[in-house]
């Protein structure tokens, strides 16, 4: 396994701005690449302190030569805007932050994409896909959930109960949850825990945080419905994630029609930080259609 820390990447890679979307908010978009290039969507997953820059600015530094990269912070996350009124429970906030994308991307003149999505990012993905066929080429599921009844695990409830103790010892014991080998932070894991603070301390995080799991509807998909989310689809998932479990990605794989299923071994949760170099190697080729 190759380890990526996650502030190894050359930043010069990847440039930042606001894209306007409608109620004068905005989302923080990461960029990689030229407009025009086939173009890949990045969607993060949940957590405390999440951002599009901690979850996809290793892998987006190393495509740019072929690909025009989008990574938003979504809406309610790092420094992109947060609805007001706050939705309540996380099939509620998915329909919102979802319709942000597809305004950012309007704007953006971006269509069609092929969407990479990591956990809650992976549901997100299911869910573009629902509402807007047209738009999507292909998908790469990572460590998505979606599976109907899946019960979550001890290390998911430790993250969606975080704001119940937040503290620094807090995030690090969390972040360890995220990856087989700890060598993929190298030797700043509590730097990262740190900086990942700083966002949590805000308020409207907390708050968006606790919206999101509050009790409500799930996003989930029944077997029919994804039967007709007919596009070329990877599956990926560490074998030793213990957020999302493998079982979720083996559901996905079974109903996708046009799935194929890529397991990690010596990986957890955040494939495309633990083992960037590989995960960016098996994206590219899926892209190109060469996988």
């Amino acid at each position: 396994m190759t380890a990526v820390a996650p502030a190894s990447v050359e930043r010069s890679e990847v440039r930042e701005s606001d894209v306007a979307i409608a109620g004068g908010r905005h989302l923080r978009v990461l960029e990689a690449g030229e407009p025009g290039m086939p173009a890949l969507l990045f969607l993060h997953g949940s957590g405390p302190g999440v951002t599009a820059r901690a979850n996809w600015e290793n892998v987006m530094a190393g495509l740019g030569d072929r690909f025009h990269c989008i990574a938003p912070d979504i809406l309610g996350f790092g420094e992109s805007s947060h609805p007001d009124p706050q939705p309540q429970g996380f099939k509620a906030n998915a329909e919102v932050r979802i319709d942000a994308l597809l305004q950012m991307l309007e704007t953006m003149g971006v269509s069609p994409v092929t969407l990479v999505g990591n956990s809650m990012g992976g549901m997100y993905s299911l869910r573009l896909c629902q509402l807007r066929p047209g738009l999507v080429e292909k998908m790469v599921l990572m460590g998505s959930g979606g599976m109907p009844g899946l019960a979550p695990t001890p290390q998911l409830v430790k993250l969606v109960t975080f704001f119940d103790d937040p503290s620094v010892e807090a995030m690090t014991a969390l972040l360890t949850e995220f990856v087989h080998d700890l060598a993929a932070f190298g030797d700043r894991i509590e730097d990262f825990a740190a900086g990942r603070m700083e966002l949590v301390s805000r308020p409207e995080i907390e708050a968006a945080h606790r919206a999101m799991f509050a009790e409500g509807e799930m996003l989930s998909f029944s077997p029919a419905e994804l039967a007709r989310l007919d596009v070329p689809t990877l599956v990926v998932h560490g074998r030793q994630d213990v957020i999302v479990p493998l079982e979720c990605s083996y559901y996905l794989a079974e109903h996708l029609p046009q799935a194929d299923l890529y397991v990690m071994n010596k990986c957890g949760h955040w494939t495309q930080v633990e083992q960037a170099e590989r995960f960016r190697t098996i994206l590219r080729d899926f892209a190109d259609g060469r996988l």
